[in-house]
């Protein structure tokens, strides 16, 4: 099944909120949502910060640990392109041989030709990132090259993305597939909690997957570290909008892992249902669509709430009744229930570590257990979300 691609929008400034939302009000999801009336938004600005003043040319030196390797030649002769597999705010990514051993990679070209300001910032926070990281559910970084003021950053290649595979009708996961996957999702999670990491950008299209069916976390751009127990100012504007938790909508800028559970909770049930479980086309519609779904958390479920900068701005006008239970009941089994609603808990603070979500019984005692990477279905192609598109677009053909 092909769905929409989620929106990436920002939270509206609190004095140009002008009234009170209607629960009922109904959405329609548009290929590129525009704001709505009321309340007014803010022009659309970029989910990610401003280039960082750090020129390209210091990069290499100001890296700990980093396989830096200076190019006296093309870059094009050391791989052979093998096709366009992704494109970001900064650079596309290409399918890419090494002409002397053969191996196969993903090579990801940092596009410096509007960044007059030094080399992006999202790009330098995942290389330093990933140099650091070393684990089976994340991506490896293998090598960076640096060729006449370009950085090309070399990754291992994995052949799929869950926003590909899901948009692959053929490919069916049983319960023990998504158990599989959602392990080895939560096990990457974890170690990069553990680690003091938040990734901020859980979504389909940075979840991987290789034909010996590892899943590996990727896309760094928008990660920080954190320390536990002490709490920071962080920008809301971080976690694609249909995964981002509703504290972030309402602006919250104190948090924590909590936000990753949650994006992980949509996923879940993205794998079971095929269909993401919260397209808002805006943050007003975003909330609106979890609060009908999980229900609106009074104040003595959520005692915070009250202090989150666009509380007061944006309640609903009637008590919303969780409705999740009622609707997936028949769809979810009772363990699957139990650790979604754990997810998906709209107060932060009852959702569980990556690390507890993984001794629910839904990994531990129901059955059937999770199968190994290697019993996961074969899948004959790539499918990342960039290829998905490019199929899409070739079979619906030009608009009349």
């Amino acid at each position: 099944m092909q769905h929409a691609h989620p929106p990436t929008t920002h939270p509206p400034h609190i004095s140009q909120l002008q009234s009170p939302i209607s629960p009922n009000r109904s959405y329609q999801q548009p290929p590129h949502p525009q704001p709505a009336t009321l309340p007014v938004r803010p022009t659309q600005q970029p989910a990610i910060p401003p280039p960082s003043q750090q020129s390209v040319q210091n990069v290499p030196t100001g890296l700990v640990q980093a396989n830096v390797t200076p190019l006296q030649i093309k870059p094009t002769e050391l791989y052979e392109k093998l096709g366009q597999v992704g494109e970001g705010t900064y650079g596309k990514v290409y399918k890419a041989k090494n002409r002397e051993t053969g191996e196969i990679v993903a090579l990801k070209r940092i596009r410096m030709e509007s960044e007059k300001e030094g080399f992006p910032v999202t790009a330098l926070r995942e290389i330093k990132l990933l140099q650091r990281l070393r684990h089976d559910h994340i991506v490896h970084l293998k090598e960076i090259m640096v060729y006449q003021g370009v950085v090309y950053m070399v990754f291992e290649y994995m052949d799929h993305d869950l926003t590909g595979v899901l948009s692959n009708p053929q490919i069916i996961y049983e319960p023990h597939h998504i158990k599989c996957l959602m392990k080895q999702l939560l096990e990457g999670l974890a170690h990069l909690h553990e680690n003091q990491i938040l990734h901020r950008d859980v979504k389909g299209s940075n979840i991987l997957l290789n034909n010996r069916g590892e899943l590996k976390l990727a896309d760094f751009g928008l990660a920080r570290h954190f320390k536990p127990h002490r709490m920071h100012d962080y920008t809301n504007r971080v976690i694609t909008l249909w995964y981002r938790p509703p504290e972030l909508c309402l602006g919250a800028t104190e948090y924590g892992p909590e936000v990753d559970l949650w994006s992980a909770g949509c996923i879940m049930m993205e794998l079971i249902t095929r269909r993401p479980l919260f397209p808002g086309a805006d943050e007003i519609s975003q909330l609106e669509k979890i609060f009908e779904l999980m229900g609106k958390p009074t104040c003595q479920e959520w005692p915070s709430i009250i202090d989150l900068p666009w509380y007061v701005a944006l309640q609903f006008p009637e008590i919303l009744k969780p409705k999740f239970r009622e609707i997936y009941t028949k769809v979810l089994s009772s363990a699957a229930l139990e650790l979604v609603e754990a997810l998906l808990s709209v107060n932060p603070a009852k959702r569980p570590s990556a690390r507890e979500a993984l001794n629910f019984a839904y990994f531990t005692t129901e059955e059937p257990l999770a199968c190994s990477p290697g019993e996961l279905p074969e899948i004959c192609g790539d499918w990342h979300e960039y290829e998905s598109k490019q199929r899409k677009k070739k079979t619906s053909g030009p608009n009349p």
